[in-house]
């Protein structure tokens, strides 16, 4: 009796998915979907160029801050005698 329960309830949620999959490209989504294209070789490049400066940024201003966290600072609390 309990398997058959199991069985029943996961026959409810494979149906529920299979519905769901059905109408997932003509509800709000739809349109967007139909407006989706593959990007040419020319625009892939350059997302990818501008996706890799920003993450080099974003790891240099991460770098920097570090340095200053590790070195700059207990420099300039040493020499200037602050927290003595």
């Amino acid at each position: 009796m309990q398997n058959s329960k199991l069985i029943d309830r996961a026959w409810k949620l494979q149906h529920r998915i299979e519905d769901w999959a059905k109408h997932f490209g003509k509800g709000k989504y739809g349109r967007i979907l139909k407006m989706a294209r593959k990007p040419t070789e020319e625009e892939f490049y350059k997302t990818a160029k501008i996706t890799f400066l920003g993450i080099m940024i974003i790891g240099f201003l991460g770098f920097v801050i570090y340095i200053i966290r590790e070195v700059v600072a207990p420099w300039i609390l040493s020499n200037f005698h602050i927290l003595e």
